[in-house]
């Protein structure tokens, strides 16, 4: 499995060395896509925690992603995580039927937007078909088994008539951020990315690209579901108008 363990500490035990810090835990189950927008949001919590915090606590955030299928099994299988960021809506609509979570918890959080993206210009087009086919050496996609922006890739080849002319062209990434690597390390040549992952890197200006209209697939609704109350404070803060406009910002639509 593919996954990234981060850990941000408000460490102020440093600035007062004598204190015994009680310290609160919180794990963070987060799609690939989202992990880095998640770490902005988590930077300004405990930013904002610390302000409004006695210096007796400490808190600590841990955040494990990977792709959507795979952080869905583990939780069924007991991971011990306090809130579900997921890249669709129906893992956990899915853990909610089976009794997992914090019931009336779950809530859209972004909305993902799909990138047809090269780094190479001339090969994808603003215009149908989108793409000079002959000029795909590979094209990356997440795995549409495993990662909603997979099945929406899927979906959109589909929608062009390109699925069965690019199928023996397809890379599969187990989520979009190993998609995008493919693209970006020259593993392929193209790839279906999401338009967060151009905005953060500066590269949606690099190259060709086509921002894919959400009529071609399934919208990429992707929702939270809290596992434990202790998840609450962080689940109302990414509903905040202050996160919604770090996730607008980030490449994302987000719920009115």
């Amino acid at each position: 499995m593919i996954a990234r363990l981060r850990t941000h500490l408000l460490v102020l035990t440093l600035l007062f060395p004598g204190l015994t810090l009680g310290a609160d835990e919180l794990r963070i189950a987060v799609a690939a896509n989202f992990v880095d927008t998640l770490d902005d949001l988590v930077s300004v919590y405990l930013a904002n925690n610390n302000k409004s915090n006695t210096a007796s606590t400490a808190e600590k955030i841990l955040i494990s992603s990977g792709s959507s299928g795979k952080l869905y099994a583990q939780i069924v299988n007991g991971a011990p995580y306090d809130i579900f960021l997921s890249a669709d809506s129906a893992r956990p609509a899915r853990l909610e039927e089976q009794g997992i979570g914090t019931p009336n918890s779950r809530f859209t959080y972004a909305v993902g937007q799909l990138v047809l993206w090269s780094p190479d210009a001339g090969v994808i087009n603003q215009q149908a078909p989108h793409m000079d086919v002959a000029a795909i050496r590979f094209l990356a996609i997440a795995n549409p088994q495993l990662a909603p922006y997979g099945m929406a890739s899927m979906q959109t080849l589909e929608s062009i008539g390109a699925w069965q002319k690019l199928r023996d062209k397809l890379v599969r990434g187990e989520n979009i951020n190993q998609a995008f690597l493919f693209v970006s390390s020259g593993s392929a040549n193209a790839g279906l990315v999401a338009l967060s992952q151009l905005i953060r890197t500066q590269q949606l200006d690099a190259g060709s690209y086509w921002l894919v209209p959400e009529t071609m697939h399934t919208p990429i609704v992707q929702q939270a579901l809290v596992l434990d109350k202790s998840a609450d404070a962080f689940a109302n803060f990414v509903q905040s108008e202050v996160a919604k406009n770090i996730i607008q910002q980030r490449g994302y639509k987000t719920p009115e």
